[in-house]
């Protein structure tokens, strides 16, 4: 620190005070009058206040303001501010912050008296204290920077975690209304499936099994229903049986519903007849039609099945097994006695042959309702033996070789039939009567239940107070006398029924009527065929007439039929 050195200019001398930020030596002036006393030893005065010098000029006027000798008590003289040169480049220019002023020249760097810079940390014997004592040092002669610390990595660490654990408790609650929502929904799924169940159970307080299992609680237009006409023909004892076989694929459920052959239709020229004389006379496609007129339904196709063909099925299928209700005997039996081809009982086991007789016996006196019935029970059964499968049973179809009707090939009747084979196994099916009056009428009351709800149609059987039906036959043993009689009913504005002919001529004819609120048209109609008015009586009548004619050898058709 008392290093000196003769620069040259004048006798002045340089004292080394320290060094810059760049670690190059500051020294400072020593006036030539000072050198030739006896070095003295200034203590290091950082604000110059208590050493000998020029006064910092902090405006950089260009003059410095002679600071007072506090050692000698005298003033230094005024001389141009010094400059420094931090990159020791040999050029001096004066410190003027404002850049106002500067000083230009070859001089040494030089620390004017009462000017300090702060410094980087130097050598340790720079920064020990001075004679005086320990350096004093303020905030304002330093330039502070910030770096960060351990405990801003601290605070940024801390600000990640609440973060990260915002996010969590955010992502956690959502996945919470996830999980509530998903149960809601479960919840509502379990509730309207067992009310579903409930429902179609019928076990729901005031709905009934029924109701709910034949679709009552949905309207007959929401439903779709395949619906094929089946009509079974006795090739050996003649006679017709039909039914309707529907597959309800809304409801999947499958029903055969049997018609009775005194069903009243309505033929194309608007005559009244009866299913059996319509099978028998207009054929497939024309009773087809009659029956969707009546029915109010759409059936696709007619499936003619003779007995030959029904007995081939039952084989084919491998038997089928039924609770009968009757004893059929064998019509091949010569002997009384002989057991009976078909034995009553339940879960009998049913070949071809036997099937067929089952199928098409009618007891003395029964109804025609009931062979009808037997041959219900045999639908089902077959459908219970055969394939699910549509290829399948399309093949066994097919192996049938029987003539179908145009409107229905071998491929569509059998898929159909796989379709309710299916419903058969499940045991979603069965067999309905379509409950048909002695006049071949429904009521609406009566028919309801299987006209609506397993047909989805609607009954239209003749109304009260509609064209008298005049059901004839003819015992005259001239055949052409039954067209004649038609001809001249029509004219006269009554519908005519055909009720065949009698295998024994009658010598006389009869008119019957068994309502007394009909005699008054029994005697229009004996006038209208020219029949005398005492073959008029009460008795009687045909099924679906209103009044019954007997046609005898005393009719004599007018010249006008």
């Amino acid at each position: 620190m008392n290093d000196r050195y003769d620069a040259g200019y004048g006798g002045d001398q340089y004292e080394l005070v320290g060094y810059d930020e760049y670690n190059q030596p500051v020294y400072r002036q020593i006036p030539a009058q000072q050198t030739q006393q006896p070095p003295q030893q200034q203590p290091y005065d950082p604000y110059g206040q208590q050493q000998q010098g020029y006064a910092y000029d902090p405006y950089a006027t260009g003059t410095q303001q002679q600071a007072p000798s506090y050692d000698t008590g005298q003033q230094a003289p005024s001389t141009p501010q010094s400059g420094y040169d931090p990159y020791a480049t040999g050029t001096t220019t004066a410190y003027d912050p404002y850049g106002q002023t500067a000083t230009s020249g070859q001089q040494p760097r030089v620390a004017e008296q009462t000017a300090y810079i702060p410094q980087q940390a130097g050598p340790a014997e720079d920064t020990e204290a001075t004679d005086t004592g320990e350096r004093d040092y303020n905030t304002g002669q330093f330039a502070f920077v910030e770096e960060p610390t351990d405990d801003s990595e601290d605070v940024i660490d801390w600000l990640n975690f609440t973060e990260n654990r915002t996010e969590r408790r955010e992502e956690a609650k959502r996945r919470a209304r996830g999980r509530m929502v998903a149960l809601v929904v479960v919840l509502a799924l379990v509730v309207s499936g067992g009310v579903g169940y409930l429902w179609y159970a019928g076990k729901l307080p005031g709905v009934s099994s029924s109701a709910s299992k034949s679709g009552t609680t949905t309207a007959a237009g929401a439903q779709n229903r395949d619906v094929i006409v089946v009509h079974l023909h006795n090739t050996s004892g003649g006679g017709t049986s039909t039914a309707l076989l529907v597959d309800n694929t809304t409801t999947k459920q499958g029903t055969t519903v049997l018609v009775p052959n005194s069903l009243a239709l309505t033929d194309d020229d608007g005559n009244t007849t009866t299913l059996a004389k319509s099978v028998d006379d207009d054929g497939s496609s024309g009773t087809r039609d009659e029956l969707d007129t009546v029915l109010g339904t759409n059936i696709e196709g007619t499936w003619r099945l003779d007995t030959p063909y029904l007995q081939n099925l039952v084989d084919l299928v491998g038997n089928i097994n039924i609770d009968t209700n009757v004893a059929v005997p064998d019509p091949a039996a010569t002997k009384k006695g002989a057991a009976p081809l078909v034995h009553k009982g339940k879960d009998q086991t049913l070949s071809g042959k036997s099937a067929v007789a089952y199928a098409t016996y009618r007891a003395s006196g029964e109804a025609q309702n009931a062979q009808l019935e037997r041959f219900g029970q045999v639908m089902q059964g077959v459908l219970r033996q055969l394939t699910s499968d549509p290829t399948a049973a399309t093949t066994t179809v097919q192996t049938l070789a029987q003539i179908l009707d145009p409107s229905l090939t071998d491929k569509d009747l059998g898929t159909f039939l796989a379709k309710l084979a299916d419903l058969a196994k499940g045991g979603d099916y069965k067999t309905a009567l379509l409950p048909v009056q002695n006049d071949g009428t429904m009521t609406a009351q009566a028919s309801a239940s299987v006209v609506k709800d397993v047909l989805g149609g609607s009954a239209k059987s003749p109304d009260e107070g509609s064209a008298v039906r005049v059901a004839v036959q003819n015992a005259t043993g001239v055949k052409d006398d039954t067209e004649k009689a038609r001809v001249v009913l029509l004219n006269g504005g009554f519908t005519f029924l055909e009720a065949g002919t009698s295998s024994a001529a009658s010598a006389t004819s009869k008119v019957t009527y068994s309502d007394a609120a009909d005699k008054e048209n029994a005697t229009e109609v004996a006038k209208t065929l020219g029949l005398p008015t005492s073959t008029v009586t009460k008795g009687t009548v045909s099924a679906n007439a209103d009044v019954s004619v007997l046609l005898g050898e005393d009719y004599k058709p007018s010249s006008s039929s």
